[in-house]
């Protein structure tokens, strides 16, 4: 029987498709498998504009965007069409031969991403016109066999435009005048960013597509640390300043023989109205980020205590209906005193998500994350999991029969049938003749984990009360 089918559980337990009840099944949900596409690489020094050029690119506010230099850290990449033409733009931080400290972290991510690019854009400011450090990123980029497009930016007028010829002396060729602000000529450069990029990326990504896991968490419990370790390169910026990541930072890292896409999102200090600047409009990428997963792994600080923050990024993450793994990192700070108190904070604060997968680990040293890929694939196995709307509702018979749901207003409300709505996450719609209180909802859910399993994803249960179909 397929499961877009009208259908009732007669009392005989029989089925039949002449149902009365109209059912709305509602749609699979299933997330678009990755494609490899071409990626551009946005580079330039600080404060040049190249985050305001991304957003006009992609069409939409995704990169973060302040009047401060420095505000863009990692390597980000979002998704682009231009006339039927899918690729990937990698927003950067600015690029400063010279930097020291974090600014040279941000520095080496410019110039990886510069190194696996299929195509550059190189951005100056054209009010200012080539200065030293945009002369040193020319100078790299002679010599790249990458092609490489120098716009020259905030050529907001024709004197402006007259001015930026002298971009030429560059040796990078011509230079193409935008306005990422107004968009002003962004159209006419996306033509020729078009003509320069390949058919295919540089680098494939296997034909299956990875998973999709965010990385979540409150700033600086090692989220860029985990990533570094897992994929054995500094693909995010580590630095012991709390918040260095800003945008979410996708990478892909091959972990049990098969390729995974980690998104490395900002840590969420403060309630989004609460936030302003670049960290309300980080909130709202790592918001987007975890939606954009299909698996959500939470660091939480082993060694302190649980925060409000940590609860809070657990409703997003609930609300958001993924799949989730919850890793306490910094374990080889954790003492036995510790240990002790952490298991009452697990028993008092995490009752609402006893299905999480668990597991100890420390980025610093390595210890146990190769226990993070097998907690992965259950909760994905069990966020896919379908369950066969006649094994469903055979199940669902006994468990109703021997545990009646309580009487409401004086009179016992049947469950007439089940069916799974939807996967990701799993979707049960229940039709009954009258309202299911939430602690029954509750009993079902937790006697359907024991009967199918759903470890690391959340079931989410609706009741349907019956209503007679207008027959016109």
């Amino acid at each position: 029987m397929s499961d877009d089918t009208t259908i009732e559980f007669a009392g005989d337990g029989t089925w039949s498709e002449e149902s009365d009840w109209d059912i709305d099944l509602g749609e699979g949900g299933d997330l678009e498998e990755f494609v490899p596409v071409p990626t551009v690489a946005v580079v330039g020094r600080p404060n040049v504009g190249k985050s305001t050029l991304v957003n006009r690119i992609i069409g939409r506010r995704e990169a973060v965007v302040e009047d401060v230099p420095g505000v863009t850290r990692d390597r980000v990449s979002y998704e682009a069409n231009w006339n039927g033409r899918r690729f990937m733009v990698q927003d950067t931080g600015g690029w400063e031969p010279d930097a020291k400290g974090l600014q040279q972290s941000v520095a080496r991510q410019a110039e990886v991403a510069m190194r696996t690019a299929d195509a550059i854009l190189v951005v100056v400011d054209a009010t200012v016109g080539a200065t030293s450090v945009d002369e040193a990123v020319a100078k790299v980029l002679r010599r790249s066999k990458t092609p490489v497009i120098l716009v020259a930016n905030k050529v907001d007028d024709d004197r402006v435009e007259a001015e930026a010829a002298a971009l030429w002396s560059m040796g990078l060729g011509e230079p193409h005048t935008v306005s990422a602000t107004h968009g002003r000529g962004t159209g006419d450069l996306l033509d020729v960013l078009l003509e320069a990029l390949p058919e295919t990326p540089r680098e494939g990504t296997g034909g299956g597509g990875p998973r999709r896991v965010a990385l979540v968490g409150k700033p600086n419990v090692g989220k860029s640390s985990l990533i570094n370790k897992l994929s054995g390169d500094e693909r995010s910026v580590v630095h012991d300043v709390a918040g260095t990541t800003v945008d979410p930072v996708d990478s892909i890292v091959e972990l049990g023989g098969k390729p995974w896409r980690f998104v490395d999102t900002a840590g969420l200090r403060k309630r989004v109205n609460s936030a302003s600047g670049a960290e309300f409009y980080a909130s709202l990428r790592t918001r987007g980020a975890i939606d954009a997963a299909e698996v959500a792994v939470l660091l939480i600080d082993a060694s302190q205590p649980i925060t409000e923050q940590d609860q809070r990024v657990i409703t997003m993450v609930v609300e958001s209906g993924r799949a989730m793994v919850i890793a306490f990192n910094k374990w080889d700070l954790v003492d036995e005193d510790r240990r002790y108190e952490l298991g009452r904070e697990i028993e008092r604060d995490l009752l609402r998500v006893p299905w999480a997968a668990r597991v100890n680990i420390s980025a610093k040293t390595g210890r146990a994350v190769q226990k993070l890929v097998p907690a992965m694939e259950t909760a994905l196995e069990s966020w896919d999991k379908r369950i066969s709307t006649g094994q469903l509702n055979t199940w669902l018979k006994e468990v109703v029969a021997a545990t009646p749901p309580p009487m409401r207003g004086g009179r016992l409300p049947r469950v007439l049938f089940a069916t799974q709505a939807s996967t990701r996450p799993p979707t049960f719609v229940l039709f009954t003749t009258g309202f299911l209180e939430a602690g029954y909802r509750r009993f079902l859910e937790r006697r359907l984990r024991e009967e199918f399993g759903f470890d690391g994803s959340p079931v989410r249960i609706s009741v349907r009360v019956r209503e007679k179909r207008v027959r016109k």
